[in-house]
């Protein structure tokens, strides 16, 4: 083997820099540094090198003879590229794993692969300062190397950029060479909260057999290290903390550190019905939890588990929407009183792709958290999955090197290594404000579920499972030999919370229903939860000329001290005209107006997307920017006497992981109108599991109000399969009883009453809204100043301009194709033809549209017309939902795609559509 083989990995010019730092500033480098190179600039002294930086790189990479160096010298620098072998891969040969031998890696950290022997061990290094300790023999050196990087916990940092960074992990590391130093109170306290993770599992395990639990057992050491996090964390002036976790020790979790009634999880478990009709609930091992806690030197802190579904992951997006909220509403401008602490498997953050979308929005303006604490309970297997199956990569958590967040990877069984690394994690976050991970090397007792047989996949580790101690044990025996407790102390703390626990099991089977405790209801004070018909009930949104006028001064005038292009002047002065002289608003205009008006009145306005700063189709124009300085203007936030904030983000190229901080940003944060807009409506399928999963349902699972509105641009106008249509049918399916609002606008003064409705209402539903492209700009599509001052969201809209009585044809539709049809009515001159639009399709209007229907008493032709094909829109929809007419289709005929990719093909299918609304001989 080429004797510089392993060294070429090594971070070579990283001497060099810092010799470059030291000769300009010698106080700017580490101390160790710094007494390292006034003894080489004493050696440099004896060579006459002109130029001792390109010296020290030129030795560092091996491109100089040992030859042609001093011997000593020379050695010198085989130990730092030793030590920094150690800092760079020692992590590959760490005692992490309590189950599997690890897999070999080469080169090793041999003294040989960096040009050293064992004639060397006895020899004194001036090197030794780099790792904070004075000069001492190579063996001692080792010796710190192997307890630093070597033991129980491996740390992987060294591919950080900034050296200020690198430098503070490397002293904290130093530090009792990064070996726990706990007093005997605190191992005690690590042990007795070891034995509630444990006793709890034990308990469930021979109460409930084979039921369901996702069992901690195999990385029960997490219990003592939140425990741990929470109450040092609390100390360092955090008050709020938001978990996300999924199944694996939920409930663990939730007893032993949220404070959860043992007697609710046991009604759980018993499967008794709830104590409220009103929802569905979820299976126990999904519900989340709020709770106000203590710690035990009396800081009052707030804890949240967020409730998650079944999909892996989701709930890390959901979660820092929820911290930001909370940040934004509470803390502003101070990201450090909320931690987000998100709780991963293995298989999970390594196979889930929301975790790339998550990480990249970390440091994002709109997005970030302040940093998260990341912990992956590692089973080394996901559901019946080998780790060698699951990944490429060499660990689970390498999607923290995207931010360059350190990784520490820890021994399960040693449960003070574990407390000793999130001590560490909860220090990093403090300091940088950035995410860092915990890789907690455990194993699964039993199989994915308790139910399952895990000898079937994986028969030769769980043989070795099956004869492993448990971590409490294992914790227990070392405090034993230390003499911290004696050989009684473990039996009792065991039998005084099993006693416990049998005490709650038997006042909770004295209960006939599960009472299920709402999250975050601080958040929540002063809503009600309502029915369908509640949400039908009229909400007066009307508001004054005189606040729209301030609002349109607000909007329509560009400071006068800044250069703008002038299609932007061109564009702000149109919108002038329209208010203050021609009285014909547009849709964009009517949309500020409501943030506006919102924001005078104490409500915030989040707006979430991309490119929603301007618009996909550039409409909004919520920030502009000034011409020679790219310096943005938000026109809104010169508004004067405005009570609440305006935030519009461009977001990262995501929708998935966007739409979940959205969601939880409105979950936390009822009183701030939070928008998630997609490019083009049908971009949100790439978010379907947040939709499917937690917005048309989070209410009848969880018990969570959530009023997120989603803006999704739908119309067929000739641009293809994939930007035509938004898939209303879909959201129309997950529609029932009372979980959401879905809306199809078609004035600008309905959809500024409809988004005010969204913050009027006393309680809150997810609103989906298919938003236009080309009629952003139709001259058709106006409303004057009236009627934004007057009334409210209109959920249908009657045809005024026909005579009621001469009406044959009673055509009922939504949105753009609404213009469409009437185009079409004023060409031919049909005055037998009425068009009712329903501008709200859930809750269906129906008792409006019954009484349009009885003003038509001669109507006998009823048409559904849809510019989507028949198996799509709103057609199956209204065949299901309103059965007091018979329908004639007017629409395409059955497609698999939304739209033809041909222009001309599609405009003609459109027309055909049209044409069939007002001939019922043609049908298809």
């Amino acid at each position: 083997m080429d004797r510089f083989s392993f060294l070429n990995a090594a971070h070579t010019e990283f001497f060099a820099q810092l010799y470059d730092q030291y000769l300009v500033n010698p106080d700017s480098v580490e101390p160790s540094w710094r007494s390292f190179f006034q003894g080489f600039d004493f050696g440099m002294t004896t060579y006459n090198e002109e130029n001792p930086v390109t010296y020290i790189a030129n030795v560092a990479s091996g491109n100089i003879e040992s030859t042609n160096v001093s011997e000593k010298l020379q050695k010198e620098f085989n130990v730092l590229k030793l030590i920094d072998g150690y800092r760079s891969r020692g992590h590959l040969f760490t005692k992490t794993n309590p189950v599997r031998e690890r897999r070999a890696t080469l080169p090793t950290l041999d003294i040989a692969n960096f040009s050293l022997s064992t004639a060397d061990l006895n020899t004194v290094f001036d090197a030794a300062k780099a790792i904070g300790i004075q000069p001492c023999t190579l063996q001692e050196i080792i010796m710190h190397l192997e307890a630093i990087y070597c033991q129980h916990i491996g740390v992987e940092y060294m591919y950080i950029r900034k050296p200020e960074v690198v430098d503070w992990i490397q002293s904290k590391l130093g530090i009792n060479d990064n070996q726990p130093n706990f007093s005997a109170d605190e191992k005690k306290s690590i042990l007795n909260k070891l034995n509630q993770a444990v006793s709890f599992e034990n308990f469930l395990h021979t109460k409930y057999v084979g039921q369901k639990r996702f069992s901690l057992e195999g990385g029960e050491s997490v219990i003592p290290a939140l425990d741990s996090l929470i109450e040092k964390a609390a100390e360092k002036g955090v008050e709020q903390f938001v978990m996300g976790m999924a199944h694996r020790g939920r409930l663990n979790v939730l007893a032993n550190i949220f404070g959860k009634s043992t007697q609710d999880i046991f009604g759980e478990f018993d499967g008794k019905d709830y104590d409220q009709e009103y929802f569905d609930g979820d299976v126990k091992y999904h519900l989340g939890l709020t709770a106000d806690k203590v710690t035990s030197t009396g800081k009052k802190i707030n804890i949240n588990l967020a409730p998650n579904p079944s999909h892996l992951e989701t709930v890390g997006a959901v979660i820092e929407g929820i911290t930001r909220a909370k940040q934004d509403k509470y803390f502003p401008n101070d990201f450090s009183k909320v931690l987000p602490i998100a709780v991963h498997g293995d298989a999970a953050i390594a196979g889930q792709g929301i975790l790339y979308e998550i990480v990249q929005m970390a440091q994002l303006d709109g997005y970030k958290t302040g940093g998260t604490i990341h912990i992956v309970i590692n089973n080394q297997v996901g559901f019946t999955t080998n780790y060698l199956d699951a990944r490429s990569s060499t660990y689970c958590t390498d999607v923290a090197k995207v931010t360059l967040s350190p990784v520490l990877h820890v021994n399960a069984d040693d449960a003070e290594a574990v407390v000793h690394a999130m001590s560490f994690a909860l220090d990093f976050r403090m300091q940088f404000g950035c995410d860092v991970f915990i890789d907690l090397l455990g194993y699964r007792k039993y199989g994915h579920n308790e139910g399952d047989e895990p000898r079937f996949t994986q028969p030769v580790l769980y043989k070795i499972i099956a004869k492993h101690q448990n971590p409490r044990d294992i914790y227990a025996e070392k405090l034993l030999s230390e003499g911290v407790i004696d050989a009684t102390y473990v039996n009792g703390l065991e039998k005084e919370y099993k006693s416990n626990l049998e005490v709650n099991l038997e006042a909770s089977r004295k209960k006939d229903l599960t009472i299920i405790t709402p999250f975050m209801k601080n958040e929540w004070k002063g809503f009600e939860q309502v029915t369908d018909t509640q949400m039908l009930e009229n909400v007066d949104t009307s508001y004054s000329a005189a606040g729209l006028t301030e609002v349109a001064n607000a909007i329509c005038n560009l400071p006068s001290d800044k250069k703008f292009i002038s299609k932007i002047q061109k564009l702000i002065n149109d919108r002038k005209t329209m208010f203050f002289d021609t009285n014909k608003l547009d849709w964009a205009m009517g949309e500020h107006l409501a943030y506006g008006s919102l924001l005078q009145e104490g409500y915030g306005v989040r707006i979430s997307g991309q490119d929603v700063e301007r618009g996909t189709f550039s409409h909004r124009h919520a920030v502009v920017k000034v011409e020679d300085s790219e310096e943005e203007v938000i026109l809104i936030n010169s508004l004067e006497g405005k009570k609440g904030k305006f935030n519009v983000f461009n977001s990262l190229l995501s929708e998935y992981g966007v739409l979940g901080f959205d969601y939880g940003y409105a979950l936390a944060n009822p009183n701030t109108l939070t928008i998630w807009e997609a490019q083009f409506g049908d971009f949100s399928n790439g978010a379907q599991i947040m939709i499917d999963q937690y917005i048309s349902c989070g209410e009848d699972k969880w018990n969570n109000q959530n009023g997120i509105v989603l803006l999704l641009p739908h119309g067929y106008e000739g641009q293809g399969a994939e930007h035509s249509s938004a898939r209303m049918e879909r959201y129309l399916q997950l529609c029932a009883r009372h979980n959401m609002f879905v809306a199809d606008c078609t004035t600008p003064a309905n959809f500024f009453h409809l988004l005010r409705r969204q913050m009027k209402t006393t309680f809150r539903k997810p609103l989906v809204v298919f938003t236009p492209k080309s009629l952003l700009r139709d001259p058709r599509v106006v409303s004057p100043i009236e009627d934004f001052t007057s009334g409210s969201f209109q959920e249908t809209f009657d045809d005024e301009t026909v005579n009621k009585a001469d009406v044959k044809t009673l055509v009922f539709c939504t949105g753009k194709f609404y213009y469409d049809i009437t185009a079409e009515r004023e060409n031919n001159g049909r005055k037998d033809v009425a068009v009712v639009r329903i501008e709200q399709l859930f809750p269906l209007p129906v008792e409006q549209l019954k009484a349009i229907i009885a003003k038509y008493p001669n109507a006998d032709d009823y048409v559904w017309a849809q510019e989507e094909p028949k198996n799509m829109g709103a057609y199956s929809y209204m065949l299901m939902n309103f059965d007091l007419v018979k329908w004639r289709l007017a629409s395409l005929k059955a497609y698999s795609a939304p739209a033809a990719g041909s222009y001309t093909r599609a405009k003609r299918r459109q027309a055909d559509a049209v044409r069939m609304v007002f001939d019922k001989n043609l049908f298809r």
